[in-house]
């Protein structure tokens, strides 16, 4: 009777929340529910006809997550996700007792949750998964999680307690990700790119992992895809890359890095069996996750049934910003106005100075106009004064609404504007567009 309870008020805390407009009610029943009864969590993951897909990663959990639940959803198999982005502990068990009806009742087969890094561990030993899928590992918020190795050590530690029964899913091209499946009990496999094509002509200004996990040496390099993602070997112990259980896909999205999400989820959708023609016509028309590429239709005002399109690009760390510069040069136009949103909250992490990281020197060869906003505008106006592009071509706006407006008004009936924001700042730009008429 007690969970039922829980269970009745976590969902009167989400429909509170939503009715009050407080917020979409995806963490607060959870972390109420599992601080009073941390045993909840066993008796709805039990109800799961197959068990749990953790996904994490420092980048691409959302998108990953959305391909592998649109692949399962096509093939007609229940699943429940955190739709929210919400993946600590409080909003994976936010999901299931959403997910659950007034008796506690689950009806799914899957339960597919992205987690957060430092969650991660925790959410091994809670849910015991059935499939484990890592990414990457780049360095994002230092003040909350760390250097990389700190992080991959504690992935270790806990991946090394599964048992056969679970699959875990690796990126070979990361060194510190595919060290992970060294040693495990678990049945490990491997995605990574295999096209010369792809290879950058030189390693990015600020890389993370470049030393062999192993013995400490540095890495070589045969090709690399983007930050320390690539074809490596280790000069001194002899490590390399694992042999690819998958390299190559009809990519639905354009991005190097989307490449990598796309490879995992195919990863997962075959390993529990899905038909490569299935998976295929799942993916045919799948569209990003919110604020990942996702892009919006806004009406032009000078022009009465014409409209205007936006396209956010989530980026939140080095590696991300990098690679959304490159993806710029995918979409149609040669010269863009792209809007800039650097905010320093909780979700973003109070340090900015990883902007310096950022290669934004390159980014004067996909963009002709510069919009930067945000809480922290005046850092990266201090970062693009060194970065080579033209100041004049530069708008500073400490008024987010406004910097939005202009930047509508930059471009032309159909064109595109590209706003690269932060996390708090993605999800700011997509309250005020709400205000908007999106068609």
């Amino acid at each position: 009777m007690k969970k039922l309870v829980l269970i009745w008020l976590g969902k009167i805390i989400a429909l509170t929340s939503r009715v009050l407009n407080l917020g979409a009610g995806s963490t607060w029943p959870g972390h109420v529910a599992f601080e009073v009864e941390p045993r909840i969590l066993p008796s709805l993951v039990n109800q799961l006809g197959k068990g749990v897909i953790l996904i994490a990663g420092t980048n691409g959990k959302t998108t990953t997550t959305k391909m592998i639940s649109e692949i399962l959803r096509y093939e007609d198999i229940k699943i429940l996700r955190n739709e929210s982005g919400a993946n600590l502990l409080n909003g994976m068990v936010s999901a299931l007792i959403q997910n659950s009806d007034w008796l506690g009742k689950i009806n799914a087969s899957w339960a597919i949750f992205e987690v957060d890094e430092a969650t991660l561990p925790q959410a091994l030993v809670e849910f015991t998964p059935k499939v484990v899928v890592l990414l990457n590992l780049f360095r994002d918020q230092l003040d909350r999680y760390g250097e990389v190795d700190q992080v991959a050590e504690k992935w270790q530690k806990a991946l090394q307690k599964l048992p056969k029964t679970t699959t875990v899913i690796l990126n070979a091209d990361d060194s510190h990700v595919a060290f992970l499946g060294k040693n495990l009990t678990a049945k490990v496999i491997y995605f990574g790119l295999s096209d010369p094509k792809l290879f950058l002509g030189r390693m990015e200004h600020a890389v993370d992992s470049v030393y062999c996990p192993s013995c400490g040496q540095k890495l070589d390099f045969a090709g690399i895809y983007f930050s320390h993602l690539g074809i490596w070997s280790c000069p001194g112990c002899g490590q390399k890359r694992p042999s690819l259980n998958l390299c190559r896909w009809e990519y639905p999205l354009p991005g190097v890095y989307n490449y990598y999400n796309t490879l995992a989820a195919v990863l997962v959708a075959k390993k529990l069996g899905v038909e490569e023609k299935e998976i295929k016509m799942a993916l045919a028309n799948f569209k990003p996750a919110f604020g990942r590429q996702e892009e919006l239709k806004v009406d032009d005002k000078k022009i009465s049934g014409a409209f205007l399109r936006i396209k956010i690009l989530l980026s939140k760390n080095p590696t991300g910003f990098n690679e959304s510069i490159r993806t710029l040069k995918d979409f149609s136009g040669k010269k863009k106005t792209v809007m800039l949103v650097l905010n320093d909250r909780i979700p973003d992490g109070r340090d900015v100075s990883w902007i310096w990281d950022v290669d934004f020197e390159k980014i004067a060869d996909y963009a002709d106009y510069l919009i930067i906003s945000g809480d922290r505008v005046y850092d990266m106006a201090l970062r693009l004064r060194y970065s080579d592009f033209d100041e004049n071509k530069i708008q500073i706006s400490t008024d987010l609404k406004e910097a939005i407006e202009s930047g509508l008004a930059k471009v032309r009936r159909r064109e595109t504007l590209y706003i690269l924001p932060t996390y708090s700042a993605m999800l700011e730009v997509r309250k005020i567009l709400g205000g908007k008429k999106i068609l």
